[in-house]
């Protein structure tokens, strides 16, 4: 099954001269897939390097106006893939917008290696940064219809969303898969950062959260049970979410002194990767964490179809101290919406002490019966 990706739309969009596009995202989450055909149908001239390969580093290694000319002539399009492994991108990248007339730049990176910020700092004002995330039910619509869309649902909850699942029609090929998925790449790709040797440590923090998804998580006690500091757990965790395997949530309060806000929720941004992580891919008559499946799915969902739609709302929990709470919040153009996520479909009211801090706010319960418009 071949997809059409909302980035792709985006990025011919912003194909504009003299300006990169950088496209960041997890391994194995369809980068070379979508350059590869942007390359096609976009009508430039296209040279394509790939950064890993020693022939394109020395390339581009005599950083001079001179050798971008002669490698540039004639150009209208350069593309990078896995730019991130060339020595000094960022300066490469911006020699050749402000010296090589009116060329085009993709280039793409593993979010692990962070290109994003590797490159940032040198195309201040050059570029146009892109997260690819695992397929969106969003970009699945156009082969499902309604029916198809719920029937898949529970599969979507237990293997998530990476591109070659949907070309593996046995469990066990699927189950195999993102576990390779997990420790081949992504855990391997987080090793290569400076100071950071212990994955046991990583992946034991990610299983303690994957346990924890919704919840609230104390830096302190994570700490105590992985015997490592606060400030490693800390770190850790800042990196877990600059290569988009978890995404971090804060309690939001404006009001009321009894709300809480020194805490945060953690998500993942597949859940396939979380089911992964603590090696239960039972289906979900058999489980007992349906709701935090439910919640990680809808809020990974929800953000997809929030970046794509190139919308940036701030997003929060809601708690007080006395135990009312509501899952998700989000601020945007001085609109507070409220959303509640329940798997089955019983109805649940605001509230009172959020209607009656926030009277403007609007709120609406999430379920199986209306969630593909929350996330499409």
């Amino acid at each position: 099954m071949k997809f059409d990706r909302f980035l792709e739309k985006i990025i011919l969009d912003f194909l504009r001269p003299n300006k990169v596009n950088v496209i960041v995202g997890t391994r194995r989450v369809g980068k070379t897939y979508l350059i590869q055909k942007i390359s096609r149908e976009a009508s430039y001239k296209t040279l394509t390097l790939e950064g890993e390969d020693s022939t394109t580093q020395e390339l581009l290694a005599q950083k001079s106006i001179a050798n971008y000319q002669r490698i540039l002539s004639g150009v209208e399009l350069l593309v990078i893939d896995e730019a991130q492994a060339i020595p000094d991108i960022g300066k490469i990248l911006k020699l050749i917008v402000d010296q090589i007339p009116n060329i085009r730049i993709i280039v793409t990176g593993s979010s692990a290696l962070d290109l994003s910020q590797k490159s940032g700092e040198p195309l201040t004002g050059r570029a146009y940064f892109h997260n690819l995330y695992p397929i969106a039910q969003e970009e699945l619509n156009q082969h499902e219809n309604p029916v198809q869309i719920l029937s898949n649902l529970e599969e979507r909850l237990v293997y998530g969303g990476y591109p070659e699942l949907f070309q593996l029609n046995l469990i066990k090929e699927r189950e195999l898969y993102l576990k390779d998925l997990v420790t081949s790449y992504l855990l391997k790709d987080i090793l290569t950062y400076e100071g950071i040797r212990n994955a046991d440590k990583i992946k034991d923090l990610l299983r303690l959260i994957a346990y924890q998804v919704g919840k609230e998580v104390s830096m302190e006690e994570l700490g105590k049970t992985l015997q490592i500091s606060k400030n490693t757990v800390e770190k850790y965790l800042d990196l877990l979410t600059k290569v988009f395997i978890l995404r971090k949530v804060g309690g939001f309060s404006r009001n009321l002194r009894k709300e809480v806000t020194k805490t945060s929720r953690w998500y993942f941004h597949d859940n396939g990767i979380r089911n992964a992580l603590i090696n239960d891919f039972r289906p979900l008559v058999l489980r007992t964490d349906v709701g935090e499946l439910w919640e990680n799915y809808l809020v990974s969902e929800r953000l997809k179809y929030l970046h794509y739609a190139q919308r940036q709302p701030e997003f929060y929990f809601w708690r007080t101290y006395d135990q009312q709470e509501i899952d998700w919040l989000e601020y945007e153009n001085g609109h507070l919406s409220a959303f509640e996520f329940k798997w089955t479909e019983n109805q649940t009211k605001i509230p009172k002490a959020f209607s009656q801090a926030y009277p403007d706010a609007t709120f609406q319960l999430i379920n199986r019966g209306n969630y593909i418009g929350f996330i499409s």
